[in-house]
């Protein structure tokens, strides 16, 4: 090898180590970066969020996500990003177009703060012998502390032999009720009801539950679940930002304290003696409550949780976050001297 040869070569391999070295910023930011979606029946919803967060003081901004395979299609929720903000790529398995083993790579382009590619990887079996109804358990939205139950079928068709085992669930917030099966001259029917429990946490709900077959390969089975739990008690806005402010001033704020149903406000707790509250009396589904804060000569940073507490079934309540600075006085800092 001559020495012009030798320099190319090193000159590549530098330009590689110094492309991998820069894509790791972008692929720290993700959870996970592989998920397999097991088996999933022919037009089931079958979906997975890869959840990535900005780390960074720089804005995050997505240009474009790709996949390798027309039987997934990828999408992000939040294109830009500031720092400490999440978003997800959203990979939808296409199993209405597609059957059988299927995987793809989905290409993830950064333009900002630097270039970078994430690649993502899904993978499944989509069996055209199962058939879910409806395609997902899709609670919709629930109130906080009511629960709900969806009702669906799974059938197999083609071996009336056939039987679903067990349902399994990592949320334990999540009951399954399966039913006796019916079948007929080719193909097994099981009733299945799944129950929110009233226990499920107010936020997005993305789980799975697995049906465990007696078949010797492929026996389990993967079913979506989907949903959103709406608080019964809110406060707008749900966070205040003072600002910065001099010493021994003052500034007031307008809280809207809304319910589902008519209630009273008990009271509100917080630790910090210069927030004052006015609370009105009365039960109505919507109160107004006058927030003020005083602050004295001493000087620093402001983060205080403030909880609102009705009267609603098990004295619910609801959260206020306050951020913001008291300033040192001119005579502290210096400035005036």
């Amino acid at each position: 090898m001559n020495t012009v040869t030798r320099i190319v070569c090193l000159g590549l391999m530098l330009t590689a180590t110094t492309t991998a070295l820069g894509q790791e910023w972008a692929s720290k930011m993700f959870e996970t970066t592989s998920h397999d979606f097991g088996a999933v029946a022919r037009g089931a919803k079958t979906e997975f969020h890869f959840a990535f967060k900005n780390l960074y003081k720089e804005d995050v901004h997505v240009a474009a996500v790709r996949s390798s395979c027309g039987c997934t299609t990828p999408s992000v929720t939040e294109a830009t990003l500031k720092t400490h903000e999440a978003s997800a790529v959203v990979a939808k398995f296409n199993t209405t177009s597609f059957s059988g083993t299927k995987a793809a790579t989905i290409t993830v382009v950064f333009d900002r703060p630097y270039y970078a590619e994430v690649r993502l990887q899904v993978s499944g079996y989509i069996r055209t012998d199962l058939i879910v109804k409806p395609s997902e358990v899709a609670f919709g939205e629930v109130v906080e502390g009511t629960g709900k139950e969806v009702a669906l079928t799974v059938t197999r068709r083609g071996s009336l032999d056939w039987q679903i085992e067990d349902v399994r669930s990592q949320c334990e917030d999540l009951a399954v009720r399966l039913g006796e099966p019916k079948r007929t001259s080719n193909a097994v029917q099981y009733p299945l009801v799944v129950r929110m429990k009233e226990s499920m946490p107010v936020g997005e709900l993305r789980e799975r539950l697995t049906l465990v077959t007696n078949e010797p390969t492929g026996s389990k089975l993967q079913l979506a679940v989907s949903g959103r739990v709406r608080p019964i008690l809110t406060v707008n806005p749900f966070a205040w930002n003072l600002g910065s402010l001099q010493p021994e001033s003052s500034t007031e704020k307008r809280l809207m304290v809304r319910g589902d149903e008519p209630f009273e406000l008990k009271k509100v707790i917080c630790e910090d003696e210069r927030f004052s509250f006015e609370v009105p009396s009365g039960s109505k589904k919507i109160h107004f409550v006058k927030a003020k804060f005083a602050a004295g000569e001493e000087p620093g940073k402001i983060a205080q949780q403030v909880q609102i507490v009705s009267s609603l079934p098990g004295d619910r309540a609801t959260q206020l976050l306050v951020t913001g600075e008291v300033k040192a006085s001119e005579d502290e800092s210096g400035e005036g001297s």
